[in-house]
This record gives C-alpha cells, structure tokens and sequence, in this order.
C-alpha cells in the first residue's frame, strides 16, 4: 500500500480540525522532509495552514514571506516548506493561499526572553487616548531585557525577576493593554491588530512564565487528581517534585506547553481551513510528557493533551519513530522493542494505525536526545522513519568483504545534503566521486521516489554494470530505458529492475533483495566490483 493510499484512508475515517505530526527528535532531518511532504499532501485534501514548533511572533514574518508581503525567509528547518508555500501562493487567489504560524512562546530550553519588546510592539499600534493609565510605567518596569533572559534563572528560582513588584504590575499591564487592543479594534487596521494582539500574547505568556521560573516551590502535580483526604501533600519519593527542582521544572514544561495550546486554538479559531501541526512528540501527544532530567523525573500536561481536551475528536496526533539515524549515532533497534517491531514490518508503512508489541529500547543515551516509543503515549498513529533497516546494513558488510573494497555512510560529517544522509557508497579502491554500488533507503520526492523507499525495512542495492551486463540482464540497451520506464514496477522486491533514475548510465536496482534474486545479486556485485573503472558512472 503507498503511504498517500493509506493517508487518504487514515484522514477519511478521520474528519479532524486540527492534525498533528510529531517527531522524537529535533535532530534527525528525515522528520522534517517528512513533514513537508505530508503537508503538500494535505494540502491537496484542503489544508491550508501548518503551525511548527516555532515562535508565534517570528512566525509572522514567515507568512508575510509566503504571501509576498515582503517579511523574512527562514533559514534552517523551515527555509524549504517556506520557498515551496511561496511559490504555491504565487498562482492562487487570496482565498486559496497557505499560511504559516509558529505556535510557541518566545522561550529557548535555557532562556525565556524579556516581555519588553513584545509589549512595545502592542503599546505602539495604540494611540495615546486608547492607552490605558500606567503605561508611562511601561519601560521602568521591564527595566534591562537582559535581566529577563539571564539562564541563570531557568536553574535557579532565586535568580528570576518573574516576581518582583515591578513583574506583577507589568502582568497587569499587559493585561489592560490587550484590553485597549480590543476597544480599538473598530478604528484599526486589521493586519496591524492582529500583529499586536500576537505580540501582546507572547508578552503575557512570558510573564506567566517568568511568574513560574520565580517560585522556587510549587503545589504542582501532574496527574489530574487531586490528592485523597488525609494523604500526604508531598509527593512520594519518584514522583513529580521528589528531587530537587522537579515540581518547579515541571511547572515550567507545563506553563510552556499551555501557552502552545492557547496558540494552538487560537489559530484554529482564526483560520478557515484544516491545520497541520507539527512538534515534538512530547508537545504533541495525548497523554501527560515525561522526562528523566539531570536526576528529576518531570511530568506536566502536554499541548496535545489539552488541545485534545478541548477539541475531543477533532483533534488527531501521528507521532514519529525512528529506527537507526547516522545523525544521532542511533543503531538498529533491538527486536523486541517498538521500533524493532516496526522495523520488521518490511514492506508497509510509514504510516501504521496498529500500535505495534514490544518494550521500550534501551540503546539511546541523553546526548542522541531521542524519546523512544513507550506504553503510555497515546496517538492514532505512528509515523515510523526506518533511514537505514538490518538487511541493509548486512548487505553492506558483504560488500565490504569483497578484495580492496572501501566504503563511506554518508552523514553530518562529510558535509552532504541531509537528504543523502544514511546512504552507503562502496568503491573498489579509496572512495571518490564513482562508486560501484551505493545503498540506499530512502526516497528522493520529486527526483528517485519510485522505489517506496519509506516504506519501513525497504532499501535498495544499486549497481553500475555498463553497458553490455545492463542490456546481458534485461534484454535492452541503457539507451531504450527511458521509453520503457513507465511500464516497470520500481518498488517490487527481489527483482533487478534498471535504476529509476540512472538506468540511461547503465545502473541496475533492486529492492529488498532475498532469496530469488541471490545467484544474482553475488555475480552482479563482483561484476560491478572488477570492471573497468573507466567506464563507471556516478550514481545513487
């Protein structure tokens, strides 16, 4: 089945508002070609919007950019889904355009930023008989932004300004100033409002913020209970708060979390079309977030759960898994574990409705910052990324036994595109730019998709045979593959196929070879291997 039938199928049984898709990690960039592709996919069944992980404030600048109001293009994570809505908004009619927001406060996982530029921003667009009295007050009480942003106060309550007299008047003055934002509504400029009213929610979730880094000892807990009569107050040793700091840190995560939320339903109020959101996992999930941390067991209600809470059935979550990943120095996942059962699952995917059987892996350490799968997460799906499966990585270690072989696994260090990250090229002799077979196991949407490489277990063995063993195995000339291309089934297994998008260089393919294609695969690779180097072409 490939992946659009089973989207199509997936979003038909679910008529959502709002879908969200998660990933595990922030730092393997699989999730986020994923995301990007999901979303064009969507786009097609009337989405029209996409809310990241990504402050609300800058996020305005990104759907200037998109809409051709000038604004900022974004560098990093969102530069290619930002050039793509833009080029698509080209052609369309306003009631047709893609927006982009960014749902989440001005915060970064060491430092929270001052609300003072944000209720600048709001106090401007005002004119002076709609301001309401105090805001003279405005630039003493924020006093020096840096004082806000100190990271020492992430760490350290006492630290924090988010409690001092001058905090608490300025929440209430960010209050009356949204106020007066809303009796001038009338007479003002829509876009200009609705600029203002973004920068005055960021400003008063960073107070409420602040006020929550300033207490050194909250009555907080997760869980949605509260505690029996005559229990203890405290929580018990494992607990939320049970280490130092816990209860404070995962009050934090919490308020962070909610101010996510309220963009969340903010956007969806404002919007006409469906909206693809997308995050980590731990914000996006249905169930409360967990994390072991510097010794605190924190726990604190996701986005998700509390979008879900309000939107009930309009509201559905795919959440990301992984298999291996060169840029996090992840292996194959053991068997037994959810990815592993994943994993196994050669052929289908990467979307899976089923949650699959299994325990949570034990092979990741804090520095790869991945959240495996567990028992508790609560999702309707499971967007599994499987960059590089057992089989292949077998299969390589063959190659590598042949005389004089040596290979490279493309990743972060050898200063390649992200989307060759994974991908194993073999050379007979030191490795250069013509290797003689390459490994690979994942698509290339819009160049060498054809192969459903997504699929979870599924990769592909390339080989350059030139040209006399490429017309030998399929009875044609590389130079008659174009006119026959459309008639051939790139994705079957364990059959040589020509390569979908170097069979006009001689290159063959195949999937996921087995048993069948054997005999083959080891004559082939020692062809491959000894031929004239001349004659090789570049291939993937």
């Amino acid at each position: 089945m490939s992946t659009a039938a089973d989207l199509d199928r997936f979003l038909d049984q679910r008529p959502v508002d709002l879908l969200a898709f998660g990933e595990p990690t922030h730092g393997e960039p699989a999730f986020v070609r994923a995301r990007d592709e999901l979303f064009k996919r969507l786009v097609a069944r009337g989405f029209r919007s996409i809310a990241v992980e990504f402050d609300r404030v800058a996020g305005l600048a990104v759907d200037d950019y998109v809409h051709g109001r000038g604004g900022e293009a974004p560098t990093g994570r969102e530069k290619n889904l930002a050039e793509w809505m833009r080029g698509y908004n080209e052609s369309r009619p306003e009631g047709e355009r893609l927006s982009f927001h960014g749902f989440d406060a001005p915060l970064e996982m060491m430092s929270a930023a001052s609300p003072g530029p944000y209720l600048r921003v709001l106090r401007d667009h005002l004119p002076e008989h709609r301001r309401p009295a105090g805001t003279e007050d405005l630039d003493r009480l924020v006093g020096d932004d840096t004082r806000w942003s100190d990271p020492r106060a992430q760490l350290d309550a006492a630290r924090s300004v988010g409690r001092t007299a001058d905090a608490v008047a300025l929440r209430t003055l960010a209050d009356d100033l949204l106020t007066a934002l809303y009796v001038h509504a009338p007479d003002a400029h829509a876009a200009d409002w609705h600029r203002a009213r973004v920068n005055g929610i960021a400003a008063l979730g960073l107070l409420r913020y602040h006020a929550a880094a300033a207490d050194p000892a909250p009555r907080y807990h997760a869980a949605a209970a509260d505690p029996a009569p005559g229990a203890a107050a405290d929580p018990a040793p494992g607990a939320v708060g049970s280490a130092p700091g816990a209860a404070r840190t995962s009050r934090m995560l919490a308020v962070r979390d909610a101010l996510m939320a309220r963009n969340i339903l903010d956007l969806r109020s404002q919007e006409t079309g469906r909206i693809l959101v997308a995050a980590h996992n731990r914000h996006l999930q249905r169930n409360p977030s967990r994390w072991h941390l510097a010794g605190m067991d924190l726990e604190w209600p996701s986005a998700g759960a509390i979008v879900s809470a309000v939107l009930k059935d309009r509201y559905a979550v795919i959440v990301g898994s992984l298999g291996s990943s060169a840029a996090l120095g992840l292996g194959p996942p053991a068997d037994g574990s959810f990815e592993g059962a994943l994993c196994s699952r050669a052929g289908h995917g990467p979307l899976f409705t089923q949650a699959p059987q299994g325990t949570t892996r034990t092979d990741v350490t804090p520095e790869q910052q991945y959240f495996p799968l567990d028992a508790e997460i609560q999702a309707d799906a499971i967007w599994h990324v499987d960059l590089f499966p057992p089989a292949a990585a077998a299969l390589a270690d063959r190659i590598q036994e042949l005389p004089g072989v040596e290979s490279q696994q493309s990743g972060p260090e050898l200063g390649v595109p992200d989307i060759a990250w994974d991908d194993w090229f073999f050379f007979n002799g030191k490795p250069g730019k013509h290797p003689f077979a390459t490994i690979v196991s994942h698509d290339i949407p819009g160049f060498d998709d054809r192969s459903e490489l997504d699929r979870s277990g599924v990769y592909r063995l390339n080989l350059d045979l030139g040209r006399d063993e490429f017309r030998r195995l399929f009875g044609y000339g590389p130079e008659e593959f174009k006119a026959r291309r459309d008639a051939i089934d790139f994705a079957r297994f364990d059959e040589f196929v020509p390569h979908p998008v170097y069979g006009t260089q001689s290159w063959a393919s195949i999937v996921n070879p087995g048993p069948r294609s054997a005999e083959h695969v080891d004559r082939l690779l020692k062809h491959a291997h000894t031929r004239n180097h001349g004659h090789s072409r570049k291939g993937a």
